[in-house]
């Protein structure tokens, strides 16, 4: 074995290869010594780069890392060929050997064991193959930076494992739903370095996607159709999205960009999905520091998308209570409004006995009655039907209430009154409703009905004698057109007549079979009850109205007025 001849003070001196095989361990040892085997991989994988590129005749060093099974380019350092898959499958084949050749000058060795092996590094020197000192060297770096990488993997399991149990603890700490995603915003944007996100929700009845708030913004809420955008397309297909430069994708929609004053680079989109696999959300990360979000950042998302989905399904129904019970305050708000609006019990009149009953299907509804005295022997009776049920109908009807007290005290003729209200609800009919009307204007000096039906269910005058008159002149509903053209009708009411005058919820009310109850049966049941008081006809003719809808399919308003000459 020849020496290798060097100078020191003059002298001539002889350096054996041992020697200097000694002295490379040596300073490979105190390499490995700096190496940062507390930091995080990427930051450790850099350092066993710089190691390998430091030794003796190495022009360059490659990482690869495994990535479902398969060996992929990792980082690199120096000057290197292009990177070959089938040299690291070569040193991956045998790990117990762990070391395979390439080309002249390029080697790789496999970095871990039989039982885990975290990928490969490979070197390549300047045209010529490695010596073995140098090789043994490279195996040694090898094998320690296996030990270490399998390490850091292992602490980092720990800690994503530590970080899900943090991040579930915090998910479950409110139900607040506008708080609840800002936790979900700062915990995902913290560990994997993003910028600023957003978390969508779903909406699949309106196909829509929509953020209530932003990270990195102030809080503003940003609705999007289903069909537009990455997150969209997320929503749509279920599929991550993992994009290194959103621009390059078409389904990336720039306007959002530039309303926002912002320039989106990375991009990580994942689908949050419910307990029955449905997609409830979609997270959304952009702009990564230090690069494009990596396959680590998508698995740690994923473990804990589970846990978001049930903390924002949760969230989502506390919030709908909440909607559900201040909806609830405001509809039994409006139903005493409302009920104040409608007259608490009808006008005593000598000579007639008068009752009433209103009942809405629900909260609030369309329909009305009201009693306005003209003078001491004139008395105005009204029943009403807005198109409809609900807050709509019921707004339309106060909007009647309080146009037909206004007309009354300007306006005498019953046609002319009739027609003022439908141009009034036309001309601020904002809602688009009509509504049926009856208006009965009671002489009752005279005796006299004069009346004006605008498309409403015709009362019926049951006579003391058993026959009975359906009350139809009038005109159409109002509401739809403008300057109709009302006409009046009369009747003479003799002792025992009795009118009565009802909106659909009663003669339309069905029973199992879808039957309805109908004017015919309307007017033999008051006929039945004819020797009775008013009010006792109106609990009577409901009571048979509720026997007869029982376990059938329609439920409206009901209103029924019974009027009784005495």
């Amino acid at each position: 074995m020849k020496s290798r001849r060097t100078s020191r003070g003059g002298k001539s001196t002889s350096v054996r290869p041992a020697a200097v095989a000694a002295s490379g361990l040596s300073e490979l040892n105190r390499a490995l010594g700096g190496l940062p085997v507390e930091a995080d991989a990427a930051e450790l994988a850099r350092g066993v780069l710089s190691i390998a590129a430091a030794q003796p005749g190495i022009t360059g060093a490659r990482l690869w890392r495994m990535a479902e099974g398969r060996p992929v380019v990792w980082q690199e350092l120096g000057e290197l060929p292009a990177a070959d898959a089938v040299l690291a499958q070569k040193a991956l084949a045998h790990p117990e050997a762990g070391r395979a050749n390439g080309s002249v000058g390029r080697w790789a060795c496999a970095l871990g064991n039989e039982s885990h092996v975290v990928g490969v590094l490979e070197t390549n020197t300047s045209g010529k193959g490695l010596d073995g000192p140098a090789r043994e060297r490279l195996e040694l770096l090898s094998r320690y930076a296996g030990v270490a990488l399998a390490n850091t993997e292992r602490r980092h399991a720990v800690q994503e494992l530590s970080s899900i149990v943090e991040a579930t603890k915090r998910l479950n700490s409110t139900l607040d739903l506008g708080e609840l995603i800002n936790i979900i915003l700062q915990m995902a944007s913290r560990q994997t370095g993003a910028d600023r996100g957003a978390v969508f929700l779903v909406d699949h009845q309106r196909q829509e996607i929509w953020s209530l708030v932003a990270l990195g913004l102030e809080q503003q809420e940003i609705r999007l159709p289903s069909s537009k955008g990455v997150a969209g397309w997320v929503a749509r297909n279920g599929t991550t999205v993992n994009l290194s430069d959103a621009y390059q994708d078409e389904r990336f929609e720039r306007d959002v960009d530039r309303r926002l004053g912002y320039k989106t680079q990375t991009l990580l989109c994942l689908p949050i999905r419910g307990k029955d696999q449905s997609i409830v959300g979609v997270l959304q990360l952009l702009n990564k520091k230090g690069g494009p979000f990596t396959v680590a950042d998508e698995k740690f998302l994923g473990a804990l998308s589970d846990h978001v989905a049930l903390a924002l399904e949760n969230a989502q129904l506390h919030r709908d209570l909440l909607t559900k019970q201040r909806l609830e305050r405001d509809l039994a708000l409006a139903r005493s409004i409302q009920r104040g609006l409608l007259p608490d019990a009808p006008p005593q009149i000598p000579g007639y006995d008068i009752a009433v009953s209103h009942t809405p299907s629900q909260m609030v509804g369309g329909d009305y009655y009201d009693f306005i005295s003209l003078s001491d022997n004139t008395l105005l009776s009204v029943v009403a039907d807005v198109e409809g049920k609900g807050v709509a109908s019921a707004l339309v009807m106060a909007n009647l209430q309080a146009t037909l007290r206004a007309l009354v005290a300007h306006v005498h003729s019953l046609e002319r009154i009739v027609g003022s209200v439908n141009n009034m609800i036309l001309a601020d009919n904002r809602a688009q409703k009509y509504l049926s009307m009856f208006a009965g204007l009671l002489d009752r000096r005279n005796g006299v009905l004069h009346y004006i039906n605008a498309g409403h269910v015709p009362p019926a005058v049951v006579k003391a004698a058993g026959a009975h008159v359906f009350l139809r002149e009038g005109g159409m509903v109002v509401g739809l057109f403008p300057d109709v053209a009302y006409e009046r009708g009369r009747i003479h009411l003799e002792p025992g007549d009795i009118v009565v005058a009802c909106t659909d919820g009663i003669t339309e009310a069905m029973d199992v079979q879808s039957n309805e109850f109908g004017l015919e049966r309307l007017v033999a049941t008051v006929g039945r009850e004819q020797s009775r008081s008013a009010q006792q006809i109106v609990e009577a003719v409901l009571a048979e109205v509720d026997l007869y809808s029982r376990g059938g399919p329609h439920e409206d308003d009901r209103v029924i007025f019974i009027l009784k000459a005495l």
